[in-house]
C-alpha cells in the first residue's frame, strides 16, 4: 500500500511549462491514476523540471529522490521516459532503492522498466541516426541545408505541433476511456473519420509521433 507520494513531472521547455503542453496531460493522468488506486494516498510534494530526456542531470529529481528516502515515500511519474531515455540513468534510480510507479505501466516489475529504458533508448538511436542519414544524402544530392532549409523547418515542426495541441482533448478522452495503446487510438481516429494532418489514416506510428509532439 502506497501511503505518501513525491509527483514528478518534465517538461522539454519553459514554453511548455507555460502553455500547460505535456505538463497538463502528466497531471492528468496522475491524478486519475491515483484517484482509482491511491484515493488516500498523501503527495508531500511534487517537482517539475525542465529539461531533455537526454540529459542525467536533473536537480529536481533528486531532490524528489531525496524526500523519497528520508519519507520512505513512492516516487510517482505519469510515463517511463519522463526519467530518462538512458538505461544506465534508470539502473541508478533503481539501485538508489526508491519505489517508483510509472502510471503508464504500474505493474511493470524493475526487469521491465530497465528493458523499457533500453527500447527507449534504442529508439531514440535510431531516429537519430535516421535524421543524420537523411542530411547526409541531402547533402550527396547537393542540396543546400542552409538558412532556407532551417526556417522550413521549424515552420514545419510548429505546423505540426499545432495540429498535434487540436488533437489533445480528444487523446486525453481516449486516455480517460481507457484507450492508451498507439494501435488502438488509431482504430478509433480512424472509426470517427478524423483525418490526420495530411488528410490520411491514422497508423499507430503516426499517433505515436502526435504523442511525442505533445508529452515530450
Amino acid at each position: 500500500m502506497i501511503n505518501q507520494i513525491v509527483v514528478y513531472y518534465r517538461v522539454s521547455t519553459r514554453k511548455q511549462e507555460s502553455s500547460g503542453a505535456g505538463l497538463q496531460a502528466q497531471k492528468h493522468d496522475i491524478a486519475q491514476y491515483l484517484s482509482i488506486n491511491h484515493p488516500n494516498a498523501e503527495i508531500i510534494n511534487a517537482y517539475t523540471e525542465i529539461e531533455s530526456g537526454k540529459k542525467n542531470d536533473r536537480p529536481k529529481l533528486e531532490q524528489a529522490l531525496k524526500l523519497c528516502k528520508k519519507e520512505k515515500a513512492t516516487l510517482v511519474i505519469a510515463k517511463l521516459d519522463r526519467l530518462a531515455r538512458n538505461v544506465f540513468f534508470v539502473s541508478q534510480l533503481i539501485e538508489n532503492k526508491v519505489d517508483f510507479v510509472a502510471v503508464d505501466n504500474p505493474q511493470a516489475t524493475k526487469t521491465m522498466i530497465q528493458m523499457l529504458a533500453v527500447f527507449a533508448e534504442y529508439e531514440r538511436d535510431i531516429i537519430s541516426q535516421r535524421i543524420k542519414d537523411a542530411l547526409a544524402q541531402k547533402k550527396a544530392q547537393g542540396v543546400k541545408l542552409g538558412t532556407t532549409g532551417k526556417i522550413r523547418a521549424k515552420e514545419n515542426k510548429e505546423q505540426a505541433l499545432k495540429f498535434a495541441h487540436t488533437l489533445e482533448p480528444l487523446l486525453l478522452e481516449l486516455e480517460a476511456d481507457g484507450i492508451t495503446a498507439s494501435h488502438k487510438i488509431a482504430q478509433e481516429l480512424n472509426a470517427r473519420k478524423v483525418p490526420t494532418q495530411k488528410g490520411g489514416s491514422w497508423h499507430p506510428q503516426t499517433v505515436t509521433r502526435i504523442k511525442k509532439r505533445l508529452f515530450l
